[in-house]
């Protein structure tokens, strides 16, 4: 039986011992790398920042929501607008692999310059089991390279440390409670963030598209489950197709594009299945969206597969 308390206080007690210098630590505002600030600033405090990256690519209202839990933790952070820079280097690449390992890259570069003006030796990741195992190594095929994995340039200069290495998202989940931290319960988001939820080259129009469709997919799902109509899903979000379709607007024609809609139940991130969301929800879902973005998109669809044999995201 996982214990979180005895896991904490051993991690603590190994981080101490391994950095003996001044670290930082990538957080996103999810659960994973949180979890891992809040147990490294535990461990060596003021010599720990704690680095948020706005690539560009997050969710609505993400950045202002990230600064308000950093804050309310009381930890050494700093944001860092990169958007600029993450458009530049994805510029005209539409597969995924190469998305993923150009991100993870950039990331690194970003973070090797805070760790420069902060004196920082080492990094701290909030890799999970999950991550790794799907990058794939001499014994596994790579299912997809996760950026803090298969993303890693080989030139990197910092020291890597990944306190939850280990660790299922289950886990992690039990860890954060422990933790007392408000993400605990927060939906999984990838590092690639909606770089890897636009199908295609993802420009900043079609990131503003799938930003807004999976503002509302979380809106109308954490709607229906707040009534108490539905449980509240593992994940939900919406991804950008790279496909165009005929429909009709009023009394003329409309050729737009085609947001999925993707909701899954799992309990590890190993094997996950479809929700069975309510097709009344679905359909407020829909009307929203087509509403809402009338002049670019004009079809929604449900995903309905499970992992295997599809992955939870589409890329």
């Amino acid at each position: 039986m996982f214990d979180p308390k005895k896991f904490v206080e051993e991690m603590i007690a190994e981080l101490k011992g391994s950095i003996d210098g001044r670290a930082i630590i990538a957080c996103s505002g999810g659960v994973d790398s949180t979890a891992a600030a809040i147990i490294a600033d535990r461990a060596i405090g003021e010599r720990l920042l704690t680095v948020y990256v706005d690539t560009g690519f997050m969710r609505k209202g993400e950045n202002e929501w990230v600064d308000r839990m950093l804050r309310g933790l009381g930890i050494n952070f700093r944001l860092i607008d990169a958007s600029d820079e993450f458009f530049r280097a994805l510029r005209g690449v539409v597969d995924p692999e190469k998305k993923r390992k150009i991100i993870g890259e950039k990331f690194i570069r970003v973070f090797e310059r805070a760790a420069k003006e902060f004196g920082a030796e080492y990094l701290v990741q909030g890799t999970i089991a999950p991550d790794w195992i799907e990058s794939g190594d001499n014994l596994r095929d790579t299912i997809k390279s996760h950026h803090n994995v298969g993303g890693l340039p080989s030139d990197m200069k910092l020291k890597l440390v990944e306190p939850l290495r280990d660790l299922y998202k289950d886990e992690v989940r039990k860890v954060a409670r422990y933790l007392g931290i408000e993400v605990s319960e927060r939906q999984p988001f990838p590092g690639p963030a909606l770089a890897i939820r636009v199908m295609g080259e993802a420009t900043p129009e079609a990131v503003e598209i799938v930003r807004n469709a999976c503002a509302i997919v979380e809106e109308e799902i954490e709607r229906a489950a707040a009534e108490g109509r539905i449980e509240r899903p593992w994940q939900y979000f919406a991804v950008l197709l790279p496909v165009h379709s005929v429909g009709v607007h009023g009394d003329r024609r409309a050729y737009g594009r085609t947001i999925a809609i993707r909701a899954v139940d799992s309990v590890d991130a190993m094997s996950a299945a479809y929700s069975k969301i309510p097709h009344d929800v679905l359909e407020r879902i829909s009307v929203r969206i087509t509403n809402e973005m009338k002049d670019k998109v004009n079809r929604v669809v449900y995903d309905i597969t499970h992992k295997p044999p599809a992955t939870i995201e589409w890329e």
